[in-house]
């Protein structure tokens, strides 16, 4: 057979570790994560699709173009039932305040990433509306928004068991030093760029397992591993509700003892988020905008995007504003 030509697959899992370690780099070398003030308009784009996405994985209606009507103008279009409004409203109150610890100091935390006061604080933001109106017909008295669980839970669907909820605390306690010991060692660049997104899959299904509130375990596990993300100097992941069925397959995965695909998910998820950012350094080293926003009537948007093609080449990240898919 002659002049075969070769299907392209999917990159390695190794090939997008590499790849997030190359990009991290870049983002680090060029000032890293830029404030809420800085680059509001980017990481309000980014708010809208992960309270889209991390709802829609539970089973949210709301479509993105309702997740921004109510979230730009405080209003509800669409006819949904009250439930799907306010289970967006709290994930977006809980992913604001994880964006604005990429440059914040840390309040809660005097030494490390994460404390169980913030675990506790994104849970009650997450579900404090929604409960008001419509409260966990099972919780009891002492298991409202940001307390853990009373209740044992039945295994899940691939297998995993959730502890005993009178372990809840000493593992949630195991579990923070863990997740503590991880920002020690990027800190101390004792541990390979690679093998970052590994670590934090094995956090992220920790945590799952753990499973330490009554509800709202899967939409805390996301907000709280984008929280450690900033907090490393990372853009949040985002886990599109289309990759739901691979996504939750991977969880069980690692539950197994295989963390690389769901640690490839979200290397994939954050590497697409450096892609939301690109910084001109012919300006402020401060200023981050989009590439649309650049365009002229002597610059075209394609001229740009050649432009930013040849960076790419030479700082090895792409720098192209690339849209998430709309639903």
């Amino acid at each position: 057979m002659t002049n075969a030509v070769k299907k392209r697959g999917r990159p390695s899992s190794q090939n997008i570790f590499s790849q997030f370690a190359r990009v991290m780099k870049n983002l680090a070398e060029y000032g890293g994560l830029p404030s809420l003030e800085q680059a509001s308009a980017i990481w309000d784009d980014i708010w809208y699709v992960e309270a889209h996405n991390s709802t829609g994985i539970e089973g949210n209606t709301l479509v993105l173009r309702e997740v921004k009507a109510m979230l730009q103008r405080n209003r509800a279009i669409g006819g949904k039932e009250l439930k799907d409004y306010l289970e967006v409203e709290g994930y977006a109150k809980a992913a604001k305040w994880v964006y604005s610890q990429a440059r914040a100091p840390k309040v809660f935390v005097p030494e490390g990433i994460l404390s169980i006061t913030e675990l506790r604080f994104i849970h009650e933001l997450l579900l404090e509306s929604l409960w008001k109106v419509e409260p966990h017909k099972n919780a009891l008295p002492s298991e409202t928004p940001g307390s853990f669980r009373q209740h044992d839970i039945l295994p899940f669907r691939g297998g995993m068991t959730p502890p005993s909820f009178p372990l809840v605390l000493p593992d949630v306690m195991a579990w923070i030093k863990d997740v503590n010991r991880l920002g020690a060692q990027v800190e101390n660049e004792d541990i390979a760029a690679e093998a970052i997104p590994l670590k934090l899959a094995q956090l992220h299904c920790q945590f799952e397992r753990i499973h330490p509130f009554l509800d709202g375990n899967g939409r805390t596990g996301r907000l709280v591993l984008n929280l450690i993300l900033v907090r490393l100097g990372f853009p949040p992941a985002i886990i599109l509700k289309s990759r739901r069925e691979r996504y939750i397959k991977a969880l069980d995965q690692a539950d197994q003892g295989n963390v690389t695909p769901l640690a490839a998910i979200i290397a994939k998820a954050a590497i697409d988020n450096v892609h939301r950012f690109i910084v001109p350094k012919f300006a402020q080293d401060s200023d981050w905008v989009r590439l649309e926003s650049l365009v002229t009537k002597d610059m075209t948007y394609s001229a740009l995007r050649q432009a930013a093609g040849r960076l790419e080449t030479i700082a090895g990240f792409n720098f192209m504003h690339k849209p998430y898919p709309t639903e």
